[in-house]
């Protein structure tokens, strides 16, 4: 049975360990902390720690340092989520509001979280498997290009430049444009691919020659694949440097690790099965990642809303000796943020 002074050991233990890198003594616990017991009595609550799993030798020594498992209680139970500062506070709001678009905003959160967490920053698009067509746009360039602009109700904006295979007349644009909007304003990305390709366009080339309709068809099929482009989820990632600097936390080599992290849809499946706790934050450690080729790395996360409702993933990824309750507080932050402005 752990009493609650060793838990508070173990609190110190982590805390410690994650400031200096260097397995935890009883007889530094004592002088750091106020715990008004012998280096003998903090040896027994370690003793303890240590038969919980909570903790262990690294080499023959009288330091300890968490377990996978010492994490977990730490940071279901003894963790302190501190506030960010006014200035860091300020600092995320200024500088993801300085965004123009949805890939500028995931673009500065990625990196701010980067700089605030020390460690790899990953941010996922808004889940657009639910999300749903706000607009379509065509925008003549020249005679024969085109740009053919999609608009989500999640705030994701997808170009792409057309290159016609002949000028089409501008009653014919303005009629086009009428019919796609019309076929799939308000449907969702999988109803709005089906809806391009059941919908007659053949009326939209007028009575001209046949090339016409070649370039409304082309039209479409780009259409198509913006939409399913956009029906992807993917990661936006910073900091990979964070995890170089760290590479004395991990016991091989970290190639392995950064081959993992490049591979998203391992990442997105991870990110699927992490469930929140009391803070609004997802916190998988260590040998829970086993099964996606991460079991020395803790990756911590926060959803975030985006304007159409739909919901995703932000968070870091790092050595398990990290500041949890600074990672956590910082992901909880910019993801707040992050929700504040793209609604």
């Amino acid at each position: 049975m752990v009493s609650d002074r060793s838990l508070e050991v173990l609190r110190v233990i982590v805390q410690d360990y994650v400031a200096s890198r260097e397995p935890v003594g009883s007889k530094s616990i004592v002088d750091r902390h106020s715990f008004g017991v012998s280096a003998a009595t903090i040896r027994n609550d370690m003793a303890i720690l240590e038969e919980e799993e909570l903790i262990a030798a690294p080499h023959t020594s009288s330091g300890r340092i968490p377990t996978d498992k010492g994490y977990r209680v730490f940071v279901d139970h003894l963790a302190d989520l501190r506030p960010l500062s006014v200035a860091q506070r300020q600092a995320i709001e200024t500088f993801l509001g300085q965004s123009a678009d949805l890939d500028e905003v995931l673009s500065r959160s990625v990196r701010l979280l980067s700089q605030l967490t020390h460690q790899v920053a990953l941010v996922q698009y808004p889940s657009l498997s639910r999300a749903r067509v706000r607009h379509i746009e065509l925008v003549p360039l020249s005679d024969t290009r085109l740009l053919s602009i999609l608009i989500t109700d999640a705030g994701r904006v997808e170009q792409r430049v057309i290159e016609l295979p002949r000028p089409l007349d501008e009653p014919v644009l303005v009629d086009l444009r009428a019919r796609l909007n019309a076929a799939v304003i308000g449907l969702s990305m999988t109803e709005a691919a089906a809806a391009l390709v059941a919908t007659d366009l053949a009326g939209a080339s007028g009575p001209g020659p046949a090339p016409q309709q070649e370039a409304v068809d082309l039209i479409r099929d780009t259409l198509r694949n913006q939409i399913g482009a956009n029906r992807q989820d993917r990661l936006v990632m910073a900091g990979a440097a964070n995890l170089v600097r760290t590479e004395e936390d991990f016991t091989g080599s970290i190639y392995p690790v950064l081959e993992a992290i490049e591979e998203q849809v391992v990442l997105l499946r991870l990110f699927g099965e992490m469930a929140t706790d009391q803070h609004g934050v997802s916190v998988s450690i260590g040998r829970e990642n086993a099964p996606f080729g991460l079991a020395e790395t803790s990756v911590l996360t926060s959803g975030y809303s985006s304007q159409g409702g739909d919901l995703a993933r932000l968070g870091v990824l790092g050595p398990t000796r990290m500041d949890y309750s600074n990672n956590m507080a910082a992901v909880r932050a910019v993801a707040r943020y992050l929700s504040r402005i793209l609604e």
